[in-house]
């Protein structure tokens, strides 16, 4: 429990500096995609699905698909996530939160 109390004030301590800093949207973003380009992946290895076929199964060229699962491009738009994700027989959840 202790670690867990610390981790949360160094993190609070991060997006505290970075809000300061006009960071953290930017890195919230980046960090969302990241996550997201990380699940599509694991998703793809669990089915055994190439990148080849998912673009083929999506409608779209390999080289969209690329973007898609690039992590450090946050451009990504919430209809290529959600095609992505009926391909590989997922759903796209998406939420609005409150304000930390």
């Amino acid at each position: 429990m202790k670690k867990a109390k610390r981790f949360s004030f160094i993190s609070a301590s991060v997006a505290r500096a970075l809000a300061a800093d006009g960071l953290l949207e930017d890195a919230e973003a980046t960090a969302i995609k990241r996550v997201l380009a990380w699940q599509l992946e694991q998703s793809m290895k669990a089915r055994g699905v190439t990148k080849q076929a998912l673009a083929t199964l999506m409608s779209t060229s390999r080289s969209q698909l690329e973007r898609l699962l690039d992590p450090d491009n946050a451009a990504v738009q919430l209809d290529t996530v959600a095609r992505a994700a009926r391909a590989l027989g997922k759903r796209l959840d998406v939420r609005l939160i409150g304000a930390r």
